[in-house]
């Protein structure tokens, strides 16, 4: 860990930043980070409540001379995506984020970094415990399991929050202000198959797809970044026909908002056929990385010899699971026609993994119109329900609707003119961002979403730029002075 990011400027916001990396805190595991910040508020004196679902409040007063502006939320998630590189020893329930700063870039060693959103975190604590800033009222917001859940958003009470403005610190282009957001579902599909003895003239091998950059499945699906489950499972459904080849095991991705970066799969065939089988393996490799060229150049497909498994999955099952996969709808569904270089609709086939007689698929649904998201539902009922899996869906949540007459658009859009010499682009994002929850719940509340310089979010390259962190808390600290009276 390179103690330089304290030696960063805004060092009051870098310093939080850095207490963030020393402390566990992957999605449905971040109690230590709960436990940090409810007894950082407790420390300032301020008022501070845990929630039932382990969200935490903290309540600063007005400075002197601005006890009449409207209350503002300074929202931000406490959770960050768990994602490694399969050569690097990392426990994200235990272990601190090795970040370091790389040129105008902090970064870190194999893993994510947490920038998403430990930087909105930061900046809220710098808020919180600052003694010279002007500000209103504010009421910070620490929400939790955003990422692989919203369980926070979904779980918040109506009558908690007293705030008038609410302020996402979540989003990953510094100059642009987001006002809307997609809705998303989860697709569960799970197909059950009988394990058989391995013939006795077959030979092993572990296929592998890796180097992928992955990232983030809103932010990046529109790059058409190669994703390891149609890569492995593209080559998987062509050797069973060609070599006569029987799926043991397969393991990819791991989490739904992640473009799976690596996948796995443990399989047998003739002996005869290995020469075959090899020469195909190569051949493979060379068209997917024609094809990934440009966007992920370090792509590797291989074949290793592996010790002799129990038992195959049975020839049917491993039939309609892999003609399932292969057709199953995967990236941009659908431009928007309302904002240009908006995607409306995709999908992300983020895992899938077998054991013990299941196989497991699932994928992440996104829209921002709710009649796309339920005609894309349809499509996956009719991939793959005719294939015999079951097939269900859970943790839908709303989009949010841009409203281009907010105040706080306004304001903030005024105070990045006057303070940087240009406009801010205003812009919806194809991610789930929790605004649309919480509008919700406080249908009242004026919300709008800005953030630093964020890049490949959800993967280990994920880095946040320097220059674009300072430009984010000033630009803040301009807009908490500016707050409209009530």
């Amino acid at each position: 860990m390179s103690k330089e990011i304290l030696d960063l400027e805004p060092k009051e916001l870098w310093k939080h930043f850095y207490s963030l990396t020393q402390i566990p805190r992957p999605s449905k595991k971040e109690g230590a980070a709960v436990q940090f910040v409810k007894e950082f508020g407790e420390h300032l004196d301020l008022e501070t409540l845990v929630d039932d679902v382990q969200n935490v409040i903290i309540r600063k007063p007005a400075t002197a001379g601005m006890e009449s502006r409207k209350v503002v939320i300074l929202q931000g998630h406490l959770d960050m995506v768990p994602q490694k590189n399969s050569n690097k020893e990392h426990d994200f329930e235990k272990d601190p984020i090795e970040a370091y700063v790389d040129g105008e870039w902090v970064t870190a060693d194999g893993t994510t970094l947490g920038s998403d959103n430990g930087m909105g975190v930061a900046a809220a604590m710098a808020v919180l415990e600052s003694k010279d800033l002007k500000h209103g009222p504010i009421e910070a917001l620490f929400t939790v399991d955003e990422e692989t859940g919203m369980t926070g958003a979904f779980g918040l009470k109506p009558g908690l929050l007293k705030g008038d403005i609410l302020i996402n610190m979540d989003s990953e282009d510094e100059g642009e202000l987001y006002v809307g957001c997609a809705g998303g579902t989860n697709a569960n599909m799970k197909f059950n198959y009988t394990e058989e003895a391995v013939p006795d003239d077959h030979i092993a091998f572990k296929l592998s797809v890796t180097g992928l950059k992955g990232g983030h499945s809103g932010i990046d699906i529109p790059l058409d970044k190669g994703n390891a489950n149609k890569i492995l499972n593209r080559y998987l459904w062509h050797a069973s026909r060609e070599h006569g080849m029987r799926v043991s095991g397969i393991s990819g991705g791991d989490l739904r908002n992640a473009i799976p970066r690596e996948a796995f799969a443990i399989v047998t065939l003739p002996g005869q056929q290995k020469g075959k089988f090899l020469e195909c393996v190569k051949k493979m490799e060379g068209i997917f990385k024609r094809e990934l060229a440009t966007i992920d150049p370090d792509l590797s497909f291989r074949a290793d010899d592996a010790e002799k498994p129990e038992s195959v999955m049975d020839r049917d099952t491993q039939d309609r699971v892999l003609s399932a996969v292969y057709a199953c709808p995967n990236g941009v569904i659908r431009m928007s026609n309302d904002m240009e270089g908006l995607v409306e609709t995709s999908t992300n086939l983020a895992v899938v993994k077998s054991e013990k007689g299941q196989v497991d698929v699932l994928c992440l649904l996104r829209s921002s119109v709710d009649s796309a998201r339920e005609d894309l539902k349809n499509m996956f009922r009719a991939v793959f329900e005719p294939a015999g899996a079951e097939t269900t869906f859970d943790g839908e949540y709303p989009g949010w609707k841009p409203n281009m007459e907010s105040p706080i658009l306004k304001t903030m859009q005024d105070v990045y003119q006057e303070k940087f010499g240009k406009v801010p682009e205003i812009k919806a994002i194809h991610a789930g961002l929790e605004c649309g929850l919480l509008g919700g719940v406080y249908p009242n509340l004026d919300m709008i979403s800005f953030g630093p310089t964020i890049r490949f979010p959800h993967s280990p390259d994920e880095k946040v730029n320097i220059e674009t962190v300072k430009k984010f808390w000033e630009f803040l600290v301009a807009t908490l002075e500016e707050i409209p009276v009530k």
